[in-house]
């Protein structure tokens, strides 16, 4: 899946409706396959956003756990760990 959408259930203050649309936007994207919809598919694709968005606004409202809500701050640090522990790849450059 794309990294670029964040977890966004159970956490303290919780998401916000910008958070939701981001990530929303992220997945149509991804699904998509357009960074940028041309003119005759910015319908579409603003429609499918606004319904993933309120999908996933009821989803997050519905779910219930009785774990205590993570903080953003301390889950970014560990993100960033994981990060710096992943090898870095470095771009090959061919012999002609």
């Amino acid at each position: 899946m794309c990294r670029s959408i964040k977890t966004l259930h159970n956490f303290a203050p919780p998401a916000t409706e910008d958070e939701i649309r981001a990530s929303s936007l992220q997945f149509v994207r991804k699904l998509s396959g357009f960074s940028r919809p041309s003119k005759a598919n910015q319908p579409a694709f603003d429609r499918a956003v606004d319904r993933v968005a309120h999908a996933a606004h009821e989803l997050l409202h519905a779910l219930v756990t009785t774990a205590p809500p993570r903080d953003r701050t301390v889950e970014a640090a560990k993100a960033r760990e994981r990060a710096a522990r992943r090898p870095h790849r470095v771009g090959r450059i061919s012999a002609a």
